[in-house]
């Protein structure tokens, strides 16, 4: 785990320890973020001083019949609400220019860390929780800025200024308006509970939604099959009826909420002209008094009624921060890295007493040893779940070891750095992901160091040209997400030119050739050889006929090797391959 530790309690008194890193986001916009806080200021100064100046207008030119005063003072009022309308408009932008720019940085931070953690983090975290941390909650983040912190300053300044105006004005009247305080506080103090409360229920029934969504999209062609879409309809409605009713209930404490501030807002008043009437009419106050009053009143509610919409802008936002931070500070599953490569990564594979588990206490590998010479290719056989992909993962460095060792050219897999390593391997993966995207850019991935010239040659090698010189716009074909538009095949040989044209040090085929048929695989089969010539080379397969030339074979069941050799030894051997051979034959057969 990090080093920074943030004492997260939901429901629990405000957090300033979480607040104070909040606000350490805008540090590298400090001057932006005074300048803010500054035009709130003067907003909240400038916006209690038109009923002041309508007050002395009243009291004196008004009542004076001075018309020459009443064009100044009336100007003077105009030009005061002009400023500040000039402010608010300056304030509004720089505020939600603040915060665009703050969440602009807090997600390339939060999706680079996701590029920093191990596979296995992503093996236990489903994928729409990722994407809500990454899209809505840093969105909710911003209104602390955009809606929250600066205008809470600004919204309680101006409060402040108010109550000054009113006291030294006539403090037995403001006494009398303001005696519906205790009521107030008392309502916005439940409001603020309960909201939150709402916020926090808001919050989880937006990550279900987007991972069921997410995972039921993905997964549509599987809903279908199994015509499961009634069944999982009823699901999503449950969960869609869950999240609709966590933002009524939000909603609804709104409704009650603001309400009730403005009849408390309309009592004040009523206490105001009944006292201050009786005042005027003693004459122991003024009409311009009476009238600034009233004036003062609905601008004292109207940020009071703000406030506590800002503190639960800010709570929310408060939430939101939690979870990422949480998702920040969490480094158990960050990838381990070590030195860069000063020249290109060659050498034997070896693999010296691996043991490895993706669970505690439940070992995958078991003292996995074996030595693959430079130049030389392996293939790994056995039934599902013997630990086949497990040995590639460990290979590239996707999860960490439990103990031994993993060498190449006689240094250790974990003193060279993740980009270094996987530069120097390619892995052809059965299940192939495509984005969406050109054919050129899904095979290049983006490296224009990779010129088209050499895609094309390397395409017409595995015979993947042809299919691609037939499309519409070739390789620059755009293909749907995970190529939807594209054959399994298709897919397959796109993967294997995207494998080829980086000149790998390490080839790996993990169950490469599962997925094609017999012609298809045929086709690429002539090529991968002419590929692995001095390359040095891991194959996994189901096909035991498309490993016969294999320099060795090990064969895995439940985590360990059971059997090594060539083809011909192994069926000398009368064990687990030959068995495997012979029903894959005997299939064949029939």
């Amino acid at each position: 785990m990090s080093n920074k530790k943030t004492d997260l309690k939901s429901g629990s008194a405000f957090n300033w320890s979480l607040f104070s890193r909040i606000a350490g986001l805008a540090g590298p916009y400090k001057s932006k973020f005074v300048l803010a806080i500054g035009l709130t200021v003067s907003m909240a100064i400038l916006g209690p001083l038109r009923p002041f100046l309508i007050q002395y207008t009243l009291d004196n030119q008004v009542a004076n019949a001075d018309v020459n005063g009443l064009w100044m003072m009336s100007a003077l009022i105009l030009g005061t609400l002009l400023i500040h309308t000039a402010i608010q408009f300056n304030s509004t932008l720089l505020s939600n220019q603040l915060a665009q720019q703050i969440i602009f940085d807090l997600r390339n931070k939060v999706y680079k860390h996701l590029n920093s953690l191990q596979i296995r983090f992503f093996d236990k975290t489903p994928v729409g929780t990722l994407v809500t941390r990454s899209i809505s909650d840093i969105e909710t983040v911003s209104e602390i800025f955009s809606e929250g912190l600066i205008n809470i300053i600004g919204d309680s300044l101006q409060i402040v200024v108010i109550l000054i105006l009113m006291l030294s004005t006539d403090w037995k009247l403001s006494l009398v308006s303001l005696s519906v305080l205790p009521f107030f506080f008392f309502f916005g103090y439940v409001f603020k509970e309960s909201v939150k409360a709402s916020f926090e229920d808001v919050r989880n029934q937006v990550a279900s939604l987007n991972t069921f969504v997410q995972e039921h999209i993905t997964g549509m062609q599987i809903v279908q099959i199994f015509n499961r879409e009634e069944a999982e309809y009823k699901k999503f409605e449950s969960i869609n009826k869950s999240h609709r009713d966590a933002n009524i209930k939000s909603v609804f404490y709104y409704s009650v909420f603001f309400p009730i501030v403005e009849v408390i807002s309309a009592i004040s008043i009523g206490l105001i002209v009944w006292y201050g009437a009786r005042g005027v009419m003693d004459e122991s106050t003024t009409a311009g008094t009476l009238v600034a009053f009233i004036m003062y009143i609905n601008l004292f509610f109207r940020p009071i009624r703000q406030l506590a919409d800002r503190f639960n802008n800010l709570q929310m936002g408060m939430v939101a921060s939690e979870r990422i931070f949480k998702l920040l500070d969490d480094d158990s599953d960050k990838e381990s890295q070590g030195k860069p490569l000063t020249e290109r990564l060659i050498g034997d594979v070896i693999f010296k007493d691996v043991w490895f588990e993706y669970k505690k206490d439940e070992p995958v590998l078991k003292g996995i040893n074996f030595h693959l010479k430079e130049g030389h290719n392996l293939a790994l056989v056995g039934a599902t779940g013997a630990g086949k992909s497990s040995i590639i993962n460990l290979l590239s460095k996707f999860y960490p070891i439990k103990s031994g060792d993993i060498l190449i050219g006689n240094e250790s897999i974990m003193q060279i750095s993740n980009t270094d390593l996987r530069k120097q391997i390619a892995v052809v993966l059965q299940d192939v992901f495509l984005f969406s995207g050109s054919i050129l850019d899904n095979i290049r991935l983006y490296k224009p160091e990779i010129s088209e010239e050499i895609i094309v040659e390397t395409a017409k090698k595995l015979g993947a040209h042809d299919f691609i010189s037939r499309l519409p716009n070739q390789y620059h074909q755009e293909v749907h997400e995970r190529g939807a538009t594209l054959s399994v095949g298709q897919r397959q040989l796109i993967s294997f030119v995207r494998a080829m044209v980086s000149n790998p040090s390490i080839l790996v085929l993990d169950e490469a050739t599962s997925s094609i048929d017999h012609e298809t695989e045929e086709v690429i089969q002539s090529a991968i050889k002419v590929m692995m010539q001095g390359r040095t080379s891991i194959i996994i397969a189901h096909r035991l006929s498309t490993i016969q030339d294999a320099d060795e074979i090990l064969v895995l069941d439940k985590g360990e090797i059971v059997e090594r050799g060539n083809h011909q030894s192994l069926l000398e051997q009368n064990g687990n391959y030959r068995n495997l051979y012979e029903t894959q034959f005997k299939m064949i057969e029939k």
